[in-house]
């Protein structure tokens, strides 16, 4: 039984309640994915040649996040967390693990990032826009490309999770 809640988001809600409650269902997966773990085992990659980890896949996760919530929709100049010196307009990074890194403190970071976008997002319209490659992208937007990363990305922590201790579901 996890410890995380994960509620069945509304059977029929306004749009903003649904797509924030598909994307707070997601998020909630991913963290049961991880639950129970320790850093070794969320350090174990899926398959050799990759290096893929559900801890890489947190900060990944986090980096996502800082990227559509504070960069694209805010317009804050936030630099990506793994790797400072990274292209910023590039955000597909933190899933390489640097020596030390454990799965406590990606899920801090994540945890972090999701609380920012939280405050950045909840008192504009889901027509308020950022910008990405030059075009206008509205909030609507960013949130259902936020639950479809989420929904591709648990795909793959069912398998990680899977080959580290067996379980599945959830």
């Amino acid at each position: 039984m996890s410890s995380i809640e994960r509620p069945l988001p509304p059977l029929n809600a306004d749009e903003r309640t649904t797509l924030e409650s598909w994307l707070d269902f997601h998020r909630a997966t991913l963290a049961m994915k991880c639950e129970g773990l320790d850093d070794g085992q969320a350090a174990v990659a899926s398959v050799q040649p990759s290096g893929f980890t559900l801890t890489g896949l947190v900060q990944h996760m986090a980096e996502v996040e800082r990227n559509w919530f504070r960069r694209v929709f805010a317009g804050e100049q936030a630099p990506p967390i793994y790797d400072p010196q990274a292209d910023p307009s590039a955000p597909d990074g933190g899933f390489e693990l640097a020596e030390g890194a454990t799965l406590h403190d990606a899920l801090a970071t994540w945890h972090a990032e999701i609380a920012r976008g939280r405050e950045l997002c909840g008192d504009r319209a889901l027509t308020d826009t950022g910008r990405f490659m030059e075009q206008d992208v509205s909030l609507r937007w960013i949130y259902v490309h936020m639950i479809e990363e989420y929904a591709r990305h648990n795909g793959h922590a069912d398998l990680l999770r899977e080959r580290i201790d067996g379980t599945t579901g959830v």
